[in-house]
């Protein structure tokens, strides 16, 4: 899952993408292949996230890296934690 850093920051990059032409939702969806109610939720801040080949598809329609528009995360099942270390270990 990434997670959207900014819904304007999404806003300010369809007016000008990579290419510097302006993007609508529709055509952002159809772009990245992802559904244009999806677009129109992250910018209405109803959705915060979006699956990985998502968020790659979106910012690459819009021509910016995907760290530039997104926040990858982990989901909590996935979370490994570090077993204890008894001092007897550490020395």
């Amino acid at each position: 899952m990434h997670r959207l850093v900014d819904p304007e920051l999404l806003r300010l990059l369809m007016q000008r993408t990579g290419t510097g032409a302006r993007v609508t939702i529709r055509q952002l969806g159809a772009a990245a292949g992802v559904p244009h109610g999806t677009i129109g939720n992250l910018l209405a801040g109803l959705q915060e996230s979006v699956a990985g080949e998502s968020a790659y598809a979106i910012a690459a329609a819009l021509g910016v890296d995907v760290l530039v528009l997104w926040i990858p995360v982990e989901r909590a099942g996935g979370v490994q934690i570090a077993p204890q270390m008894d001092e007897a270990d550490v020395a």
